[in-house]
């Protein structure tokens, strides 16, 4: 759908009722610029497009609203709430979302480009396309997600719970899957070379069947479990 010319608001504190008005007169064409949202109750409304620049979300309720294809760029957010939120086609660039919760959420297409979201949960989250890159997801709680043929650039999934998670024929630059709980995570195919796994039990052929590692990471795996290379 076309844009219409957006209409800015800068420097406001935003509650529900004034938030109900701007997208009632500036539907799909409302940008906010240094405003605060700050514990604010904003659940099902229908804010798709809206778009949130350096603005402060922090314990904002955005519960099972619609915010498709919104655009969020350096925005606080920790402990904000989008669970059930419909968020396809959303766009979040240089945000501090730790601790949100995303359970139930529709991520269809979603992008999340240098981004905190360390402690953030991500259970139970639908949709195809999810995209992360250069994000802290350190301790994040993403159990059953699928990262399948991802490109994984600069991800920091350490001490993260990934149990469940498929990360088949994933391909990991930089970043680390330290101390990651993978109870059942499957990285068959999956190209680690370029990431830390210390702490991960590489040696569970079924779970890491043609998964590829460097010999500096074999040495060490097999160094875990008290074996030399020599």
């Amino acid at each position: 759908m076309e844009r219409m010319s957006n209409a800015i608001f800068r420097d406001e504190t935003i509650h529900r009722e004034r938030m109900q008005a701007i997208i009632a007169a500036h539907p799909r064409a409302a940008t906010f610029e240094s405003c605060r949202f700050d514990g604010g109750d904003f659940s099902r409304l229908d804010m798709d497009g809206v778009q949130f620049n350096q603005c402060s979300v922090t314990g904002a309720n955005w519960l099972a609203a619609s915010l498709e294809e919104s655009r969020w760029s350096k925005c606080r957010g920790a402990e904000c709430d989008f669970s059930s939120a419909l968020l396809s086609d959303a766009r979040f660039s240089h945000c501090d979302l730790n601790n949100s919760h995303w359970r139930r959420a529709t991520l269809s297409s979603v992008q999340f480009a240098d981004c905190k979201l360390t402690g953030a949960h991500l259970q139970e989250v639908t949709g195809w396309a999810l995209e992360f890159r250069d994000c802290l997801l350190v301790s994040a709680d993403l159990r059953g997600l699928s990262f399948r043929k991802a490109q994984l650039d600069g991800m920091d999934f350490s001490d993260a719970e990934l149990s469940g998670c498929d990360f088949r024929d994933a391909v990991f630059n930089g970043g680390s899957l330290r101390n990651a709980q993978t109870r059942l995570t499957r990285f068959e195919g999956a190209d680690l070379r370029g990431t830390d796994i210390s702490g991960l039990n590489v040696m569970d052929a079924k779970l890491f069947k043609k998964a590829v590692i460097s010999q500096r990471q074999a040495a060490a795996a097999l160094a875990a479990f008290g074996l030399i290379v020599a």
